[in-house]
């Protein structure tokens, strides 16, 4: 028997024929139809992803802010109301323990979102950095549920569903802004929209209570069905953010990489100070500051396929003769090259139609135009460097 975790849309996603795969200890629907059916959905009209397996942590009171500051390596204190940025959690040592959303919904009341398979730490530490300071962190993951609609025709979609008194403010929300809204579902539903998302398309992630997890999805799915709406599984979910050039934890993130290695370091905040105008120390600062100023290891770079063969995660990157294509593989004496770097996430796009890879390598291979290769099975299959993101929307 599994000891993975259920969300609360668990049945929804068994009778809609979903294939069910674990992630972060949670089982969670892989695809419904086919990833390529689900992406293509998202890029054109619209999809319903079910994201209950984030953690959600509050943190309320008067020290909220400064001890969110101490904490993470960006400033929630910059932070205005009915607003959210993306940030970081480090340890001593600079490296990276999760990537989070902290949205600001009150002076004294922030929510952070965490990863799923890091959410309990998250909450932990947030509780245990926060000691002294006069704030009470609450983690309500279990009692949250989390859906996002992500598309063109995103706005249409949820803006339908919110009540008329809302529903321009809804319209109005800038990216990485929320507000709280009563949505037309059942009795009412009460919920969060923010503007956030994981696809490189405009969209929307509601957090309602977990009870009101099922009507708001049946709502969501009835509501979409003149649209294109489609249910989309981690599968998309993992192709769109990769053409969007956002980072996976696990991957593109670890306890090995410092957010300047994965191109990050905009999120670090090395100035913050205190309400007396006093440097405020969080936890990495001296290991950040001193990675800031030191060359990098490695870096983080995209890549393009020239061929038709895509890598994988773990793959290596190699050096690749000036025009080389390395396409005859092993059988025609073609050597795979010198290791540069290793493939943090990859697939073959279906929006580009080409293969698209992120990578870490070494300083010296990391310029755009750069001719690669990646060891695919003792296979040098051709890359370049490339800018990311890989794709951005109209």
């Amino acid at each position: 028997m599994s000891d993975e975790k259920t969300t609360p849309l668990d049945a929804e996603h068994r009778a809609l024929g979903a294939v069910m795969t674990g992630f972060g200890g949670w089982l969670m629907p892989l695809r419904y139809t086919s990833d390529l059916a689900e992406h293509r959905a998202v890029r054109a009209a619209a999809g319903l992803f079910d994201l209950s397996h984030m953690g959600e942590i509050h943190l309320e009171g008067p020290g909220a802010a400064t001890a969110l500051d101490r904490a993470l390596v960006g400033s929630a204190a910059a932070i205005a109301v009915g607003r959210a940025k993306y940030s970081m959690i480090c340890a001593d040592d600079g490296s990276v323990l999760d990537d989070l959303i902290v949205y600001r919904l009150a002076d004294e009341h922030f929510l952070v979102v965490a990863n799923a398979g890091n959410a309990a730490m998250v909450a932990r530490e947030l509780t245990a950095r926060a000691a002294g300071d006069d704030v009470v962190v609450t983690d309500r993951s279990a009692s949250t549920a989390l859906v996002a609609v992500q598309g063109p025709r995103a706005e249409q979609i949820v803006t339908s569903l919110v009540a008329p008194a809302a529903a321009d403010a809804v319209r109005a929300l800038r990216y990485y802004a929320a507000s709280p809204a009563f949505l037309q579902v059942g009795d009412g539903v009460e919920a969060l929209v923010a503007r956030t998302g994981y696809t490189g398309e405009d969209g929307f992630e509601l957090f309602v209570d977990a009870a009101d997890a099922v009507a708001l999805w049946r709502a969501l799915l009835a509501a979409g069905a003149g649209h294109g709406l489609v249910p989309a599984g981690l599968a998309a979910r993992d192709s769109l953010r990769l053409e969007a050039g956002m980072p996976l934890y696990g991957h593109e993130l670890d306890t090995t990489t410092t957010p300047y290695e994965a191109g990050l370091g905009r999120v670090v905040r090395l100035d913050k100070t205190d309400a007396a105008g006093e440097r405020l120390a969080f936890v990495g600062r001296d290991a950040l500051a001193a990675r800031k100023v030191s060359a990098p290891a490695r870096v983080l770079v995209g890549l393009r396929g020239e061929g038709r063969r895509s890598a994988r995660a773990g793959y290596d990157v190699v050096t690749r003769a000036a025009g080389e294509p390395g396409r005859a593989g092993v059988e025609a004496g073609v050597k795979v090259g010198v290791k540069v770097g290793t493939v943090t996430s990859a697939a073959p796009s279906p929006t580009l139609g080409h293969p698209i890879a992120m990578a870490y390598v070494t300083p010296e291979v990391s310029a755009e135009g750069t001719e690669l290769a990646v060891d695919v099975r003792g296979r040098a299959e051709p890359f370049v460097v490339v800018p990311l993101p890989f794709y951005r929307r109209a």
